[in-house]
């Protein structure tokens, strides 16, 4: 893993560099959009996109914790949590990439697919 982050500044940037947009109106799309998935998980609906994802709001219920240095129970009460379940698109896409990375990692000459198939 590159241990790299996208952020919101990423964002914008990917929005200016692509669109068009200047960076400020690249900034308040970002920004729009952002919100507006926030206030409608936060209203406790799902937000699905398409070839992206889920990110969905679930009840967890009481349960019986433990304090690591104590050793002692502690309830843990009911709340809600937000999980995020990647769509399958998207899976595919992460295991290609992972596997291209290893592929290439383990095999100085490593052929894209793509160029195998021409040959």
């Amino acid at each position: 893993m590159s241990g790299k982050t996208l952020t919101r500044a990423d964002l914008s940037e990917a929005v200016f560099r692509k669109i068009g947009l200047s960076r400020t109106e690249s900034a308040t799309l970002v920004e729009m959009v952002l919100e507006e998935v926030c206030e409608t998980i936060s209203s406790g609906e799902a937000v699905k996109i398409s070839s992206f994802g889920s990110f969905l709001v679930r009840d967890k219920n009481e349960r019986v914790g433990r304090n690591p240095k104590t050793g002692e129970e502690v309830p843990i009460s009911p709340r809600k949590v937000t999980v995020f379940k990647p769509s399958n698109v998207l899976k595919e896409r992460i295991l290609e990439a992972h596997s291209r990375k290893n592929r290439a990692d383990n095999d100085d000459t490593y052929v894209p697919a793509e160029v195998r198939a021409a040959e």
